[in-house]
């Protein structure tokens, strides 16, 4: 549902070599301030955050910030099935959409993440392979090693339930990647070509970002800081001359919760800041 007077997500297919990548466009409110391509999280959390997405994007567009909420290869309404993904179509997949959003404004485009997609978006703009004016980090994954790791022991705790021995351990089931098998992880199939390069990952070891980086974290209690690593990662960034803003909010971890979830705490401050960048 659109907020009061103003107009509905445009649903837009775009050309993949493929096949098309679904997405939604979220027309700004009046004069066009700023502009961002929505990168969602991984298999699951992306249905868990669907609503709070859907919260944000309607709030930045009726600010006047453009949002276009990508599906990638394998995933929501994109064609392929999840066994398909591949890290580099990913970034290849936010390339094409931030093209698509960059043309259709005539103005630059920044990445908004949310956690592995936070993580993809750091990747997409290394070494300004992708251009990019603003970064808009929620919750990002900093680690894609430790990401991986909780993946496999998800197929772990699977294993035990079904008594199923055949792996046991997280290292045996990286070998099954590192050989080329797919596995199964709680209904989705990770291949090798989306599951190792996401294992090399660290945002630790990746350069800052040359543009402004907006970074949010949800926390169970007011006034708590970054996490210890988030707090080491920022703190570097920022002594090799970033451009980053931190911020912290209370609330759900709506991305993991059994139920669908609200963080409305997060809504606000995100909008403000795009608004600030937009008058910097």
């Amino acid at each position: 549902m659109a907020l009061p007077g103003h107009a509905p997500a445009e649903p837009i297919y775009l050309a993949a070599s493929t096949g098309p990548r679904f997405c939604l466009f979220h027309h700004p409110a009046g004069h066009c301030r700023a502009a961002l391509v929505y990168i969602h999280p991984f298999a699951e959390e992306m249905n868990r955050s669907r609503r709070m997405t859907a919260l944000a994007a309607r709030a930045l567009a009726a600010s006047g910030v453009a949002v276009l909420q990508l599906d990638l290869h394998g995933c929501g309404d994109s064609s392929g099935e999840f066994g398909d993904a591949r890290w580099d179509t990913w970034k290849h997949d936010v390339a094409l959409a931030s093209t698509w959003l960059r043309t259709r404004l005539g103005m630059p485009v920044g990445l908004w993440g949310l956690r592995l997609g936070a993580l993809l978006a750091l990747d997409c703009v290394q070494g300004d392979a992708l251009p990019a004016d603003r970064l808009l980090l929620w919750q990002p994954v900093l680690s894609g090693s430790g990401y991986l790791t909780q993946l496999l022991r998800l197929r772990l705790a699977g294993d035990l339930l079904q008594q199923d021995s055949a792996t046991t351990s997280t290292g045996s089931l990286r070998a099954l990647l590192q050989g080329g098998s797919t596995i199964e992880i709680a209904g989705y199939d990770l291949a090798p070509g989306l599951a190792l390069p996401m294992d090399q990952l660290e945002a630790a070891a990746l350069a800052p970002p040359r543009c402004p980086v907006h970074w949010f974290e949800v926390v169970a209690e007011p006034g708590r800081p970054l996490s210890p690593a988030a707090s080491r990662i920022a703190s570097a960034w920022r002594d090799k001359g970033a451009d980053l803003h931190t911020e912290t909010v209370c609330g759900p971890s709506f991305w993991a919760t059994p139920e669908i979830a609200e963080c409305p705490p997060l809504v606000e401050p995100t909008v403000s800041a795009c608004r600030e960048a937009a008058h910097a």
